[in-house]
Protein backbone atom coordinates (compact mmCIF):
# COMPACT_ATOMS: atom_id res chain seq x y z
CA UNK A 1 0.00 0.00 0.00
CA UNK A 2 1.39 3.42 -0.94
CA UNK A 3 2.13 5.82 1.88
CA UNK A 4 -0.07 8.75 0.93
CA UNK A 5 -0.36 11.87 3.04
CA UNK A 6 -3.00 11.02 5.71
CA UNK A 7 -4.46 14.52 5.40
CA UNK A 8 -4.93 13.87 1.69
CA UNK A 9 -6.41 10.42 2.33
CA UNK A 10 -9.07 11.79 4.70
CA UNK A 11 -9.55 15.00 2.70
CA UNK A 12 -8.96 17.33 5.66
CA UNK A 13 -6.77 20.39 6.20
CA UNK A 14 -3.73 20.28 8.49
CA UNK A 15 -5.53 22.48 11.02
CA UNK A 16 -8.65 20.28 11.06
CA UNK A 17 -10.19 19.62 14.47
CA UNK A 18 -10.32 16.16 16.04
CA UNK A 19 -14.07 16.08 15.39
CA UNK A 20 -13.61 16.93 11.70
CA UNK A 21 -10.97 14.23 11.36
CA UNK A 22 -13.28 11.66 12.97
CA UNK A 23 -16.19 12.65 10.73
CA UNK A 24 -14.04 12.43 7.60
CA UNK A 25 -12.79 8.98 8.57
CA UNK A 26 -16.27 7.69 9.41
CA UNK A 27 -17.55 8.87 6.01
CA UNK A 28 -14.79 7.01 4.15
CA UNK A 29 -14.96 3.94 6.39
CA UNK A 30 -18.69 3.55 5.76
CA UNK A 31 -18.23 4.14 2.02
CA UNK A 32 -15.54 1.46 1.64
CA UNK A 33 -16.72 -0.90 4.42
CA UNK A 34 -16.33 -4.59 3.40
CA UNK A 35 -20.01 -5.24 4.15
CA UNK A 36 -20.98 -2.66 1.50
CA UNK A 37 -18.35 -3.85 -0.98
CA UNK A 38 -18.17 -7.64 -0.69
CA UNK A 39 -15.27 -9.09 -2.67
CA UNK A 40 -14.03 -5.67 -3.81
CA UNK A 41 -10.27 -5.67 -3.15
CA UNK A 42 -9.87 -2.03 -4.21
CA UNK A 43 -12.50 -0.92 -1.69
CA UNK A 44 -10.81 -3.04 0.99
CA UNK A 45 -7.48 -1.29 0.35
CA UNK A 46 -9.21 2.11 0.52
CA UNK A 47 -10.80 1.01 3.80
CA UNK A 48 -7.40 0.05 5.24
CA UNK A 49 -5.76 3.22 3.93
CA UNK A 50 -8.39 5.40 5.62
CA UNK A 51 -7.91 3.51 8.89
CA UNK A 52 -4.12 3.96 8.71
CA UNK A 53 -4.55 7.68 8.11
CA UNK A 54 -7.01 8.00 10.99
CA UNK A 55 -4.68 6.07 13.30
CA UNK A 56 -2.08 8.82 12.82
CA UNK A 57 -4.28 11.91 12.85
CA UNK A 58 -6.50 10.83 15.75
CA UNK A 59 -3.53 10.50 18.10
CA UNK A 60 -2.02 13.91 19.05
CA UNK A 61 1.45 12.45 19.62
CA UNK A 62 1.54 10.50 16.33
CA UNK A 63 0.06 13.48 14.48
CA UNK A 64 2.79 15.77 15.83
CA UNK A 65 5.50 13.30 14.85
CA UNK A 66 4.02 12.90 11.37
CA UNK A 67 3.94 16.68 10.91
CA UNK A 68 7.64 16.77 11.80
CA UNK A 69 9.08 13.57 10.33
CA UNK A 70 6.52 12.37 7.78
CA UNK A 71 5.59 8.68 7.74
CA UNK A 72 8.72 7.73 9.70
CA UNK A 73 7.49 9.72 12.71
CA UNK A 74 4.42 7.72 13.77
CA UNK A 75 6.15 4.49 12.86
CA UNK A 76 8.95 5.28 15.21
CA UNK A 77 6.71 6.63 17.88
CA UNK A 78 5.08 3.29 18.55
CA UNK A 79 1.71 1.80 17.73
CA UNK A 80 1.59 2.73 14.05
CA UNK A 81 0.49 -0.04 11.71
CA UNK A 82 0.46 1.88 8.43
CA UNK A 83 -0.25 -0.31 5.43
CA UNK A 84 0.18 -3.39 7.63
CA UNK A 85 -3.15 -2.91 9.39
CA UNK A 86 -5.46 -5.88 9.08
CA UNK A 87 -9.18 -6.08 9.65
CA UNK A 88 -8.71 -7.29 13.23
CA UNK A 89 -6.64 -4.18 13.99
CA UNK A 90 -9.18 -1.83 12.45
CA UNK A 91 -12.31 -3.26 14.01
CA UNK A 92 -10.71 -3.76 17.42
CA UNK A 93 -9.45 -0.17 17.55
CA UNK A 94 -11.99 1.86 15.60
CA UNK A 95 -15.09 -0.32 15.44
CA UNK A 96 -17.05 2.04 17.70
CA UNK A 97 -16.83 4.78 15.06
CA UNK A 98 -19.18 2.87 12.76
CA UNK A 99 -21.92 3.00 15.39
CA UNK A 100 -25.03 1.26 14.11
CA UNK A 101 -24.24 1.91 10.43
CA UNK A 102 -23.86 -1.83 9.90
CA UNK A 103 -26.26 -3.31 12.37
CA UNK A 104 -24.52 -2.26 15.57
CA UNK A 105 -21.78 -3.87 17.55
CA UNK A 106 -18.12 -3.04 17.73
CA UNK A 107 -17.36 -5.08 14.62
CA UNK A 108 -20.27 -4.04 12.46
CA UNK A 109 -21.00 -7.66 11.56
CA UNK A 110 -17.83 -7.95 9.48
CA UNK A 111 -16.66 -11.44 8.72
CA UNK A 112 -19.38 -13.08 10.78
CA UNK A 113 -17.80 -12.04 14.07
CA UNK A 114 -19.87 -12.11 17.21
CA UNK A 115 -21.50 -8.74 17.81
CA UNK A 116 -21.36 -9.19 21.53
CA UNK A 117 -17.92 -10.26 22.72
CA UNK A 118 -15.14 -7.77 22.13
CA UNK A 119 -11.76 -8.59 20.65
CA UNK A 120 -8.88 -7.71 22.92
CA UNK A 121 -5.29 -6.96 21.99
CA UNK A 122 -2.26 -8.51 23.64
CA UNK A 123 0.20 -6.27 25.45
CA UNK A 124 3.11 -4.67 23.63
CA UNK A 125 6.73 -5.64 24.16
CA UNK A 126 9.50 -3.03 24.24
CA UNK A 127 13.16 -3.74 23.52
CA UNK A 128 16.22 -1.55 22.89
CA UNK A 129 18.73 -2.06 20.11
CA UNK A 130 22.14 -0.42 19.73
CA UNK A 131 23.32 0.65 16.28
CA UNK A 132 26.72 1.87 15.16
CA UNK A 133 27.13 4.76 12.74
CA UNK A 134 27.53 2.51 9.70
CA UNK A 135 24.27 0.70 10.48
CA UNK A 136 22.51 4.04 10.91
CA UNK A 137 23.94 5.32 7.63
CA UNK A 138 23.09 2.29 5.52
CA UNK A 139 20.18 0.70 7.37
CA UNK A 140 20.39 -2.76 8.87
CA UNK A 141 18.62 -6.08 9.19
CA UNK A 142 18.62 -7.55 12.68
CA UNK A 143 17.20 -10.56 14.46
CA UNK A 144 15.96 -9.90 17.97
CA UNK A 145 15.33 -12.63 20.52
CA UNK A 146 12.32 -11.90 22.71
CA UNK A 147 10.37 -13.80 25.34
CA UNK A 148 6.65 -13.37 24.83
CA UNK A 149 3.29 -14.82 25.75
CA UNK A 150 1.80 -17.25 23.25
CA UNK A 151 -1.20 -19.54 23.30
CA UNK A 152 -0.18 -22.76 24.99
CA UNK A 153 -0.37 -25.97 23.00
CA UNK A 154 -3.49 -27.59 24.35
CA UNK A 155 -5.21 -24.47 25.63
CA UNK A 156 -8.83 -24.33 24.50
CA UNK A 157 -11.46 -21.61 24.72
CA UNK A 158 -15.24 -21.73 24.80
CA UNK A 159 -18.19 -19.42 25.25
CA UNK A 160 -18.32 -17.79 28.66
CA UNK A 161 -20.80 -19.67 30.88
CA UNK A 162 -22.02 -16.43 32.41
CA UNK A 163 -22.86 -14.43 29.28
CA UNK A 164 -23.07 -17.25 26.73
CA UNK A 165 -20.52 -15.57 24.47
CA UNK A 166 -22.15 -12.16 24.20
CA UNK A 167 -19.72 -10.40 26.51
CA UNK A 168 -22.62 -8.69 28.28
CA UNK A 169 -25.01 -9.51 31.05
CA UNK A 170 -28.55 -8.15 31.25
CA UNK A 171 -30.43 -7.64 34.46
CA UNK A 172 -34.10 -6.81 34.88
CA UNK A 173 -35.11 -4.86 37.96
CA UNK A 174 -38.58 -3.96 39.14
CA UNK A 175 -39.07 -0.31 40.01
CA UNK A 176 -42.08 1.81 40.92
CA UNK A 177 -42.40 2.80 37.25
CA UNK A 178 -42.14 -0.75 36.00
CA UNK A 179 -39.38 -3.12 34.97
CA UNK A 180 -36.01 -1.73 33.86
CA UNK A 181 -33.29 -3.61 32.00
CA UNK A 182 -29.60 -2.81 32.48
CA UNK A 183 -26.73 -4.08 30.35
CA UNK A 184 -23.17 -4.33 31.67
CA UNK A 185 -19.87 -5.97 30.77
CA UNK A 186 -19.70 -9.59 31.81
CA UNK A 187 -17.69 -9.83 35.05
CA UNK A 188 -16.48 -13.36 34.27
CA UNK A 189 -14.89 -12.85 30.83
CA UNK A 190 -14.42 -9.09 30.94
CA UNK A 191 -16.51 -8.63 27.80
CA UNK A 192 -14.51 -11.01 25.60
CA UNK A 193 -17.28 -13.58 25.42
CA UNK A 194 -14.93 -16.52 25.90
CA UNK A 195 -13.10 -18.17 28.76
CA UNK A 196 -10.43 -20.86 29.04
CA UNK A 197 -12.09 -24.25 28.96
CA UNK A 198 -8.82 -26.19 29.02
CA UNK A 199 -5.40 -24.90 30.02
CA UNK A 200 -2.14 -26.17 28.55
CA UNK A 201 0.41 -27.47 31.05
CA UNK A 202 2.34 -24.57 32.57
CA UNK A 203 0.02 -21.91 31.15
CA UNK A 204 -1.42 -18.98 33.09
CA UNK A 205 -5.09 -18.30 33.82
CA UNK A 206 -5.54 -17.13 30.22
CA UNK A 207 -4.05 -20.27 28.69
CA UNK A 208 -0.84 -18.47 27.69
CA UNK A 209 2.78 -19.58 28.16
CA UNK A 210 6.09 -17.74 27.79
CA UNK A 211 8.26 -18.76 24.86
CA UNK A 212 11.36 -17.39 23.18
CA UNK A 213 11.00 -16.16 19.62
CA UNK A 214 13.40 -14.65 17.08
CA UNK A 215 11.93 -11.64 15.29
CA UNK A 216 13.60 -10.30 12.12
CA UNK A 217 13.41 -6.53 11.75
CA UNK A 218 14.50 -4.13 9.02
CA UNK A 219 15.87 -0.81 10.26
CA UNK A 220 15.68 2.09 7.79
CA UNK A 221 18.71 4.29 7.17
CA UNK A 222 18.89 7.59 9.02
CA UNK A 223 17.18 6.61 12.29
CA UNK A 224 18.01 8.65 15.39
CA UNK A 225 18.51 8.07 19.09
CA UNK A 226 15.17 7.51 20.83
CA UNK A 227 13.18 6.73 17.69
CA UNK A 228 10.87 3.76 18.00
CA UNK A 229 10.08 1.14 15.38
CA UNK A 230 6.76 -0.66 15.59
CA UNK A 231 6.64 -4.31 14.50
CA UNK A 232 2.93 -5.00 14.27
CA UNK A 233 1.58 -8.24 15.72
CA UNK A 234 4.90 -9.45 17.17
CA UNK A 235 4.14 -8.67 20.82
CA UNK A 236 2.33 -10.81 23.39
CA UNK A 237 -0.60 -12.85 22.13
CA UNK A 238 -4.04 -12.23 23.58
CA UNK A 239 -6.29 -14.90 25.07
CA UNK A 240 -9.38 -16.23 23.33
CA UNK A 241 -8.16 -15.57 19.80
CA UNK A 242 -7.51 -11.87 20.31
CA UNK A 243 -5.14 -9.68 18.33
CA UNK A 244 -1.42 -9.95 19.23
CA UNK A 245 0.29 -6.86 20.61
CA UNK A 246 3.20 -5.11 18.92
CA UNK A 247 6.95 -5.20 19.36
CA UNK A 248 8.34 -1.72 20.00
CA UNK A 249 12.03 -1.37 19.15
CA UNK A 250 13.75 1.70 20.65
CA UNK A 251 16.86 2.92 18.83
CA UNK A 252 20.09 3.63 20.71
CA UNK A 253 23.19 5.07 19.02
CA UNK A 254 26.70 3.87 19.81
CA UNK A 255 29.21 6.71 20.13
CA UNK A 256 31.78 6.99 17.34
CA UNK A 257 35.37 7.79 18.29
CA UNK A 258 36.02 10.02 15.25
CA UNK A 259 32.69 11.34 14.03
CA UNK A 260 30.09 13.29 16.01
CA UNK A 261 26.52 13.34 14.79
CA UNK A 262 24.32 16.43 14.54
CA UNK A 263 21.06 15.38 12.89
CA UNK A 264 21.94 14.49 9.29
CA UNK A 265 25.37 16.16 9.56
CA UNK A 266 28.65 14.75 10.87
CA UNK A 267 31.57 16.60 12.46
CA UNK A 268 35.26 15.64 12.68
CA UNK A 269 38.10 17.54 14.35
CA UNK A 270 41.60 17.33 12.90
CA UNK A 271 44.88 18.79 14.26
CA UNK A 272 47.65 19.97 11.93
CA UNK A 273 51.05 21.43 12.79
CA UNK A 274 52.12 25.01 12.19
CA UNK A 275 54.18 24.15 9.12
CA UNK A 276 51.33 22.32 7.41
CA UNK A 277 48.98 25.19 8.22
CA UNK A 278 51.42 27.70 6.72
CA UNK A 279 52.57 25.70 3.67
CA UNK A 280 49.45 23.63 2.98
CA UNK A 281 49.17 19.87 2.85
CA UNK A 282 46.78 16.96 2.20
CA UNK A 283 45.20 14.95 4.98
CA UNK A 284 42.88 11.97 5.25
CA UNK A 285 39.62 12.26 7.17
CA UNK A 286 37.33 9.39 8.20
CA UNK A 287 33.96 8.84 6.58
CA UNK A 288 31.18 6.55 7.76
CA UNK A 289 32.69 4.01 5.36
CA UNK A 290 36.29 4.53 4.31
CA UNK A 291 38.30 7.73 4.16
CA UNK A 292 38.53 10.88 2.03
CA UNK A 293 41.59 12.98 1.09
CA UNK A 294 41.20 16.67 1.89
CA UNK A 295 43.45 19.53 0.79
CA UNK A 296 44.62 22.03 3.39
CA UNK A 297 45.26 25.34 1.68
CA UNK A 298 48.42 27.35 2.52
CA UNK A 299 47.77 29.86 5.28
CA UNK A 300 44.92 27.88 6.86
CA UNK A 301 43.95 29.33 10.23
CA UNK A 302 42.86 27.48 13.32
CA UNK A 303 39.08 26.96 13.59
CA UNK A 304 38.77 26.79 9.80
CA UNK A 305 35.93 24.47 8.74
CA UNK A 306 35.94 22.37 5.57
CA UNK A 307 32.62 21.09 4.23
CA UNK A 308 32.29 17.78 2.39
CA UNK A 309 28.85 17.85 0.78
CA UNK A 310 26.76 14.73 0.91
CA UNK A 311 29.20 12.85 3.18
CA UNK A 312 26.88 12.96 6.18
CA UNK A 313 23.92 10.71 7.00
CA UNK A 314 20.77 10.08 4.95
CA UNK A 315 17.40 11.52 5.87
CA UNK A 316 15.08 8.97 7.40
CA UNK A 317 12.46 10.42 5.02
CA UNK A 318 14.75 9.82 2.01
CA UNK A 319 15.29 13.56 1.46
CA UNK A 320 18.99 13.52 0.59
CA UNK A 321 22.14 13.38 2.72
CA UNK A 322 23.74 15.65 5.26
CA UNK A 323 27.34 16.95 5.08
CA UNK A 324 30.60 16.21 6.86
CA UNK A 325 32.23 19.24 8.51
CA UNK A 326 35.97 18.99 9.16
CA UNK A 327 37.09 21.39 11.91
CA UNK A 328 40.78 22.28 11.53
CA UNK A 329 42.81 23.09 14.65
CA UNK A 330 46.42 24.28 14.37
CA UNK A 331 48.54 22.51 16.96
CA UNK A 332 51.03 24.67 18.86
CA UNK A 333 54.07 22.58 19.91
CA UNK A 334 54.73 22.39 23.65
CA UNK A 335 57.91 20.31 23.89
CA UNK A 336 60.59 21.72 21.51
CA UNK A 337 64.23 20.72 21.48
CA UNK A 338 67.10 23.23 21.20
CA UNK A 339 67.32 23.09 17.42
CA UNK A 340 63.59 23.59 16.99
CA UNK A 341 63.55 26.50 19.40
CA UNK A 342 66.50 28.10 17.62
CA UNK A 343 64.76 27.78 14.25
CA UNK A 344 61.62 29.41 15.58
CA UNK A 345 63.62 32.18 17.24
CA UNK A 346 65.01 33.11 13.83
CA UNK A 347 61.46 33.25 12.46
CA UNK A 348 59.83 34.98 15.43
CA UNK A 349 60.46 38.49 14.11
CA UNK A 350 60.20 37.57 10.43
CA UNK A 351 57.59 39.66 8.56
CA UNK A 352 55.84 36.51 7.35
CA UNK A 353 55.25 35.42 10.95
CA UNK A 354 53.50 38.63 12.01
CA UNK A 355 49.67 38.42 12.42
CA UNK A 356 47.89 40.17 9.57
CA UNK A 357 44.13 39.60 9.97
CA UNK A 358 42.17 40.24 6.79
CA UNK A 359 38.65 41.53 6.41
CA UNK A 360 37.36 38.00 6.07
CA UNK A 361 38.91 36.95 9.40
CA UNK A 362 36.32 37.36 12.12
CA UNK A 363 37.46 38.90 15.36
CA UNK A 364 37.04 37.41 18.80
CA UNK A 365 33.88 39.31 19.69
CA UNK A 366 32.26 38.50 16.35
CA UNK A 367 32.90 34.81 16.95
CA UNK A 368 31.46 35.04 20.48
CA UNK A 369 28.41 36.84 19.18
CA UNK A 370 27.89 34.20 16.51
CA UNK A 371 28.39 31.41 19.03
CA UNK A 372 25.94 32.68 21.65
CA UNK A 373 23.54 34.55 19.39
CA UNK A 374 23.95 38.00 20.93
Amino acid sequence: MSKRDPYEVLGVERNASADDIKKAYRKLAIKFHPDKNPGDKAAEEKFKEAASAYEILSDPEKKAKYDRFGHAGPQMGGGFHGGGMNMEDIFSQFGDIFGDAFGGGAFGGFGGRSRGGRTIKGSNLRVRIKLNLAEIAHGAEKKIKVTKLVRGKGSEYGNCPTCGGSGQVRRVQSTFIGQMQTVSTCPTCGGIGQTVSKRAPGSDEHGLVREEAVVPIKIPAGVEEGMQLNISGMGNEAPAGGVPGDLLVVIEEEANAELRRDGMHLHHEVFINMADAALGTSIEVPLVSGKAKVKIEPGTQSNHVLRLKGKGLPSVQHHGHGDLFVHVAVWTPTDLNKEEKAALEKLRSSPGFQPRPTAKDKGFFERVKEMFGH
